[in-house]
């Protein structure tokens, strides 16, 4: 007798269970996406719930899709708009949205390069319209050159002010081991609402790389000026603005001013581009330390546009051994050709963004013009929610070892009460939790996380006041 050939799943049967993992994605990103307040008899006044009463209605209310954006850039680095105006117009563009397919705008990265100033900002206009900000920076690193003495000095003197890494085995490299070549790379940070522990380290990695990059435009000047197109220190920091570190945006938008260019794009065509001959490196760190740094401060890193590396394969194979989470794969045209299946390759978690800067360009994407699938926001979430909540927690634990009213402000930098006035209206250990735990959480997560230890540590260690 011949043997039964086993019956093939139906069409019908794969595509209820797509739909299924689809809903159950949406309902697990829509829960943490639109954080449902306290219950209460009545609707609360405006400051009282995790968001305003028109935000939790709408959030109850609406169906459909919800849009993250997890790659823009305000002034605070090299964007053209402020924090607040970038909220906005994220939020617009959502409500735009909703009366075609019911996509709103609910979650932004804001992803500055080499900075966090502008997250405080981002996150009290994000409250305003019931968004969530996830606190994120846009680190510059390099993939270091075989076999060359001057990029592994540098590599260990960027490890000095770390002493922890300079000893951990991961980074003990020799010469002959230092791989690849000299890529510039970007690597995105993604942190919970309590933004990064241990944050004065990697704000100290920041303001190094920072305080470089003016030394690096002051080169690109220099080779500008060899070519016979001068432009003024002064023209470029005016450009930047106060505080700013300026970087080849900032140069570009000179030499339009100063009409060496048309616009933007011939002059990284033209001088500042990747193989220009205005271009010049910096003095980053390389992409172990800086992978090491997001994972110890409690982050997700994700390797951000690829297709701008000269050795992608190269760089992604390094920095999945230093740890890497994930990769951009997805722009606003789709995916691109390659990386996904790299993604898979190496089993990093594909991501995307609109890398918007507001130059205002019809070539520029706009915020919000990549739509992820649910299902990968929910996957992205899964992965980085454990790792947030143990940084929160290590937050609040090292709090508890130098407890000060100045420690306190540090510790809700990036929380909803960043502007707060002291400590007047504590009056004990547990207001101090509760204080930071209702700018980091909403009613539902705090009963869902486990702080018993946080909260008997610091009752403990913290006499009322």
């Amino acid at each position: 007798m011949g043997s039964k050939k086993r019956a093939k799943p139906s069409r019908g049967k794969k595509k209820a269970r797509t739909c299924t993992d689809q809903a159950l994605a949406l309902d697990y990103v829509r829960a943490w996406a639109h954080p449902a307040p306290p219950p209460e008899p009545s609707m609360p006044d405006a400051g009282d719930g995790f968001l305003p009463p028109q935000a939790a209605r709408m959030a109850c209310s609406v169906g459909g899709n919800v849009l993250f954006e997890l790659h823009c850039h305000s002034n605070h680095s090299d964007g053209f708009m402020s924090p607040s105006a970038l909220v906005e117009r994220a939020h617009r563009n959502g409500a735009s949205n909703m009366h075609i397919a019911l996509i709103l705008v609910k979650v932004l990265a804001l992803t500055d390069h080499d900075t966090m100033a502008g997250i405080p900002e981002a996150m009290s206009a994000a409250h305003k319209f019931g968004m969530r900000i996830i606190p994120g920076v846009e680190i510059s690193a390099l993939h270091s050159p075989r076999n060359k003495d001057i990029f592994y000095l540098k590599y260990i003197c960027f490890l000095l002010p770390f002493p922890d890494l300079v000893t951990s085995p991961e980074t003990q490299l020799s010469k002959r081991e230092i791989p690849g070549v000299g890529d510039p790379v970007h690597i995105l940070a993604y942190y919970g609402m309590c933004g990064p522990s241990r944050f004065d380290e990697l704000d100290s990695m920041l303001l190094n790389i920072r305080d470089r990059r003016y030394l690096r435009a002051k080169n690109m000047l220099s080779k500008l000026n060899t070519l016979k197109v001068p432009i003024k220190w002064e023209h470029v920091t005016k450009i930047a603005g106060e505080g700013v570190a300026p970087g080849r945006l900032h140069i570009a938008r000179a030499l339009v001013e100063a009409g060496y260019v048309d616009n933007v794009r011939e002059a990284f065509n033209k001088y500042l581009g990747n193989d220009g001959p205005a271009y010049a490196t910096g003095s980053e760190p390389f992409i172990e330390t800086v992978v090491q740094m997001i994972s110890r401060t409690g982050g997700i890193s994700a390797l951000a546009h690829p297709w701008s590396l000269k050795h992608p394969v190269a760089v992604i194979r390094s920095l999945k051994s230093a740890g890497l989470d994930a990769m951009e794969v997805y722009r606003s045209d789709g995916k691109v050709d390659g990386f996904s299946e790299l993604a898979e390759q190496y089993g990093l978690l594909k991501l995307g963004g609109s890398d918007f800067h507001g130059k205002g360009t019809k070539d520029e994407s706009d915020v919000g013009a990549v739509k992820l699938a649910i299902t990968t926001l929910s996957s992205f979430l899964k992965m980085a929610r454990p790792i947030w909540c143990s940084a929160m927690k290590d937050i609040l634990l090292r709090f508890v070892e130098e407890p000060s009213t100045a420690n306190l402000g540090k510790m809700i930098k990036f929380g909803q009460l960043a502007n707060f006035d002291g400590f007047a209206p504590i009056d004990s250990a547990m207001d101090v939790v509760n204080l930071c735990l209702s700018s980091w959480l909403s009613y539902d997560e705090m009963e869902a996380v486990d702080l018993e230890e946080v909260r008997s540590k610091l009752a403990q260690s913290l006499p009322a006041m």
